[in-house]
């Protein structure tokens, strides 16, 4: 089976629920629905890609990912929406499923990302990291002391 989503940004996904977007078919004939997702950075949807251990092929262009009985063509239109066509062993439901797991896996690899950016550049701004916790649901709480200020 084949279906191709429509990885809609979190910004635009409003506006897009609001005009009742929706599943429905191609003119080939196959099911096309829209996703609700953040990911807009191709370094870090391959990341989260192969966390969700899927084989990961990038061309500059599309970025192909693969699993066991499913495969993914993931593309990026002129309006910066990504789309992502997936084939083999999948239906809808399981399509949007894996979707949504691999935009979590975004999040994650966007959260560490902006963790690692802060550790580097925290001494720059005259900051120590003084403490650093992660709670149940996985946020971050960083705690800086300002370095070497005097008034």
């Amino acid at each position: 089976m084949s279906v191709s989503l429509v990885l809609v940004p979190l910004a635009v996904a409003a506006v897009a629920a609001a005009h009742g977007a929706t599943a429905g078919r191609d003119s080939a004939g196959r099911i096309v629905c829209q996703v609700q997702t953040r990911m807009r950075d191709e370094t870090l949807l391959a990341a989260a890609l192969r966390e969700s251990n899927a084989v990961v092929t990038a061309d500059g262009k599309d970025i192909l990912a693969a699993w066991d009985r499913v495969r993914a063509n993931f593309q990026r239109g002129q309006d910066g929406v990504w789309s992502a066509h997936l084939t083999g062993d999948i239906d809808e439901q399981r399509a949007v499923d894996i979707i949504r797991a691999i935009d979590a896996g975004y999040g994650r690899q966007v959260q560490r990302a902006v963790l690692e950016r802060l550790r580097e550049r925290a001494p720059a701004a005259g900051l120590r990291l003084e403490s650093e916790a992660v709670a149940e649901d996985a946020s971050v709480r960083l705690v800086f002391a300002v370095e070497g200020r005097s008034s």
